[in-house]
């Protein structure tokens, strides 16, 4: 009796240490509403619906060519991959761009600020539990991702590289999205902010590098052969091309090439993931410190 007494003692504290009372009522908040299953429902819809019309098409190609290519099923999973980054840069900023301002609009900011909870603990328990429901979203599609294991050319370990991926662009998304909501008082305003950066991640890091890839390959003669070009380290910002650089490791070297082409005379130092992952850790870091810091009010120095 008195072991069973001891082992819900140590639970309860251990509990009471990982699920502080911030993310306890974010949780219990969060996931029991309907929207919360309206939400996950949609979403499922979305991406299965996507699955069977690719599923569809390659069907449709097999018919015709009255032979399997496994190419295909590799075209299937990564329209599948690419779509759900998509999706996932959809929601991440949504659920938490407005976490924090949008306490500060219902005037109820100042009652969680004067709990015993420091503001790193606020901050992160607001990640987490905005975060937590993506990654429920996130997993639940794993079966439709099995549907393309029938037809074989994916291993396990591109699945699961590929999975690790999406919690870290959740993670990073999420960073920026908490450090806005901190520095603006509007909702609208941190949410519109935080679309604009997500906008910029994936599609200006793009157009950026075709830009400066383009205007090297003006600059340099054809026929000259160099190490591996600097503005290879520009798409590395970009999570399309770290997602792609996971599906199809020569992606990388592609990305370094030298001019028109031309083959490059030593390896690139990292994949372009890894870049990425480097990239925006510091980055993802550095948006939480500031986000925590920016929190509470702060008197002015005379």
């Amino acid at each position: 009796m008195r072991e069973q007494t001891a082992a819900k003692h140590s639970w309860a504290s251990w509990r009471n240490k990982l699920i502080n009372p911030v993310l306890n009522k974010e949780f219990k908040l969060r996931m029991r509403t309907p929207r919360a299953m309206l939400t996950l429902f949609f979403y499922l819809f979305a991406i299965g619906l996507m699955a069977f019309s690719a599923i569809y098409i390659m069907q449709i190609n097999m018919q015709s060519s009255q032979s399997f290519n496994p190419e295909e099923s590799k075209l299937l999973f990564y329209f599948l991959s690419f779509a759900q980054l998509g999706l996932i840069a959809f929601m991440a900023p949504g659920l938490t761009a407005g976490v924090i301002s949008g306490e500060r609009e219902k005037q109820t900011l100042n009652l969680l600020l004067t709990t015993q909870q420091s503001s790193a603990t606020i901050v992160l328990s607001k990640l987490v539990s905005s975060l937590s429901f993506m990654i429920l979203i996130v997993l639940s599609t794993i079966p439709v991702y099995s549907m393309v294991f029938l037809y074989g050319g994916i291993s396990p370990k591109q699945l699961m590289l590929v999975f690790l991926f999406y919690l870290f662009i959740m993670l990073v998304l999420g960073s920026f999205g908490i450090f806005f909501s901190s520095l603006f008082k509007r909702t609208m305003v941190s949410v519109i902010v935080t679309y604009g950066v997500t906008l910029f991640v994936f599609g200006a890091t793009a157009l950026l590098y075709f830009v400066l890839a383009s205007t090297m390959d003006q600059l340099y003669n054809y026929n000259s052969v160099t190490s591996y070009s600097w503005v290879g380290h520009v798409i590395a910002w970009n999570p399309m091309a770290a997602l792609y650089s996971i599906l199809d490791p020569t992606i990388t070297e592609q990305a370094y090439l030298g001019n028109r082409g031309n083959p490059i005379t030593q390896d690139p130092p990292l994949a372009l993931w890894q870049e990425f992952m480097i990239i925006y850790t510091i980055l993802s870091v550095l948006a939480l410190i500031f986000g925590i810091r920016s929190l509470r009010p702060r008197l002015k120095k005379h």
